[in-house]
């Protein structure tokens, strides 16, 4: 059982360690056994949280009472009897054949603090200091960060707190920066009225609005320098290049809220809890006792404020009235249909190498400003991913001048000479989060089809919804077949079909070519949303009875 220095957190971080970011892919990850039952109900979400950070489907616990006594506090008692009812379905089937089985003894799990800039480097805490300093990674930590969706639940923020007044009680606070960010308002009234956002402050933290924050790149970060090498610790989810403060040479390591704060006591990475001491106001040295919580609130959850606003009962006659001149705010036109014809002499407008997060492809931070506004937030399209042409950032050869320049710049020349283009992609491409604007961003300039090793799933249905055509090489070795100055033809598409391979022509720049297999996993409705175009065309052709 989970004991100690050791939470819910370190379970997924060691499996991320185990799969990697892209282990999962295609797969429902089950978490069964004895020791289920020693994880708490947010202990069981934040593993599954960070499913995602695996490449799975979905991830899975059993049913039990600890499920219920959650959903009970959270004042869903009918959904508690429901699940009481059919709770011999919500377990392990008997003898149940895995594709693979991971054992894990939560009694010797050690906590892990995993990067950086990727979730699935994992460090054993007892180990840290020792990696750190033999990769040249800043021991000096800038600044600590918990909470966030993936982890700030009232247990995690009570445990926290509990490390938090045994410093305070030997005179000592944050050495750094120390934010708090409550992942939903529930937890922020519940923290506030119990005291432990209180607490939280009193060792120096800032409680940050519960929203999307430094987790996504909402920070304007101003102790250090863009380009400074420096070392931050969160408890979020994902830690790639740049993600929070936009500073590419920010090492960011991702570890549960627990060693967040205990790190941020010492300042340094090198600082074991369960081993080192600290120093006291007094001078004395004292070692952290094992952080502890109530699982849930004794008074119940406090809902916060409600801000949720109906909709009116008769919508017909609602306007929305966007300025012409806004550059946060545009109201999206339909793209254009499927012409019926094969994708002939596609541009290949970028040949990514490498990790190519959905962070690469819609930069996030300074940029979220403009997601209500597509053609905006599309300069920062692929602006993080690296041209396999050159090694470089941001800068790719436009086919029809031979000038170098920006993705998205190179992108709209294309689309208003009406060149149509693709891209060509390592493994894994669109790890990360679910950014429709990853998607959205390709189809608005001039985008067809994207054509890689392999997908992260949520970002290739991602792309089929905006009626592009993910498309995966049959061998991945032909990825190196392709140059950046080729020409990509997809063939027989008005044959395309589920389970179906798609031809692909490649034109050389020497005039010689040659022909491989690409593969799909379209459906006869996402095929459907293709040829309208996008999901929302087809949402629209069938409410018009088409």
């Amino acid at each position: 059982k989970l004991k100690g220095w050791t939470s819910p957190k370190d379970v997924i971080l060691k499996v991320a360690g185990i799969l990697t970011v892209k282990g999962g892919t295609g797969a429902i990850v089950e978490y069964h056994g004895p020791g289920v039952d020693s994880i708490s109900c947010t202990g069981m979400a934040t593993i599954c949280n960070m499913g995602a950070e695996i490449g799975a489907t979905t991830s899975v616990f059993p049913y039990n009472a600890r499920m219920e006594a959650y959903l009970k506090s959270t004042g869903r008692h009918d959904i508690a009897s429901a699940a009481n009812s059919y709770k011999n379905l919500l377990t392990p089937d008997p003898k149940a054949p895995y594709d693979q089985l991971i054992e894990i003894d939560l009694s010797t799990l050690e906590p892990h603090v995993n990067g950086p800039f990727t979730p699935d480097l994992a460090n054993p805490i007892s180990k840290l200091g020792e990696i750190a300093k033999k990769n040249d990674w800043p021991i000096d930590i800038k600044v600590g960060l918990i909470g966030s969706c993936t982890n700030s639940s009232y247990e995690d923020m009570g445990r926290c707190a509990s490390i938090v007044k045994e410093a305070l009680s030997h005179g000592v606070k944050s050495k750094i920066p120390f934010n708090v960010t409550p992942g939903s308002e529930q937890v922020r009234a519940t923290i506030e009225r119990d005291g432990i956002a209180q607490t939280l402050r009193d060792f120096g933290g800032t409680v940050l609005a519960n929203a999307c924050g430094p987790c996504i790149g909402q920070w304007d970060r101003k102790d250090v320098k863009k380009g400074d090498k420096n070392t931050i610790v969160t408890s979020y989810n994902r830690n790639f290049t740049g993600r929070n403060d936009a500073n590419p040479a920010t090492h960011c390591f991702v570890t549960s809220p627990e060693l967040v704060t205990a790190l941020s006591l010492a300042g340094r990475l090198d600082f074991n809890p369960l081993t080192d001491s600290l120093k006291g106001k007094d001078g004395k040295e004292f070692k952290l006792s094992d952080p502890f919580a109530d699982e849930l609130p004794a008074k119940g959850f406090d809902p916060g404020q409600d801000t949720y606003e109906h909709p009116p009962a008769d919508g017909s006659k609602v306007k929305v009235d966007v300025s012409p001149t806004s550059d946060r705010l545009q109201l999206l036109e339909p793209f254009d249909k499927w012409d019926g014809k094969d994708l002939s002499d596609l541009t290949i407008l970028i040949k990514v190498k490498g990790k190519c997060t959905t962070d690469h492809i819609s930069a996030a931070g300074p940029w979220l400003k403009y997601r209500g506004h597509l053609d905006n937030i599309s300069n920062n399209m692929f602006i993080t991913a690296t041209n396999a042409e050159n090694g470089e950032l941001n800068k790719v050869r436009n086919l029809q001048t031979g000038e170098w320049g920006p993705v998205p710049a190179t992108a709209r020349a294309y689309k208003a000479a009406g060149v149509r283009w693709c891209v060509v992609g390592d493994e894994n491409y669109g790890e990360g989060s679910s950014r429709e604007h990853a998607a959205l961003e390709p189809r608005h300039l001039g985008g067809r089809a994207i054509i890689v090793k392999s997908f992260a799933r949520i970002h290739e249905t991602n792309l089929k919804k905006q009626g592009l055509l993910p498309l995966t090489f049959a061998n991945p070795s032909d990825y190196d077949k392709i140059q950046p100055s080729d020409k990509i033809s997809l063939l027989g598409l008005n044959d395309l079909a589920p389970g179906k391979q798609v031809e692909c022509e490649i034109k050389h720049k020497d005039g010689k070519s040659e022909r491989i297999k690409l593969n799909h996993s379209l459906n006869e409705q996402q095929i459907s949303w293709f040829k309208a175009g996008s999901a929302l065309n087809r949402m629209k052709e069938i409410a018009a009875g088409k």
